[in-house]
């Protein structure tokens, strides 16, 4: 069982991070740099973080300025499923 726990704080550890990653590459090119889409890395980024992000951005609205809070409500889910996992394990 505590395997199964590692695997699942292994995963949620990955995808905090992708998502963390991804919310940086936005930044960098909403401040005028060229962060290619189609360098391997960013493309793994970006597609692990949509894994998480998609359906949480089609669930809310974008609040008005286009601010996305889906990754703030992303990582704050994963938190979440990791203190239950935790207590569960």
């Amino acid at each position: 069982m505590r395997d199964i726990a590692g695997l699942l704080n292994l995963v949620i550890n990955f995808l905090s991070l992708a998502i963390i990653a991804s919310v940086v590459i936005s930044w960098l090119r909403a401040f005028g740099m060229r962060v290619s889409y189609s360098h391997p890395v960013v493309r793994i980024i970006e597609e692990t973080a949509d894994l998480v992000l998609k359906p949480i951005r089609r669930a809310i609205s974008t609040a008005g300025g286009g601010l996305d809070f889906s990754p703030f409500i992303a990582i704050l889910l994963l938190q979440i499923a990791r203190t239950l996992i935790s207590k569960l394990f």
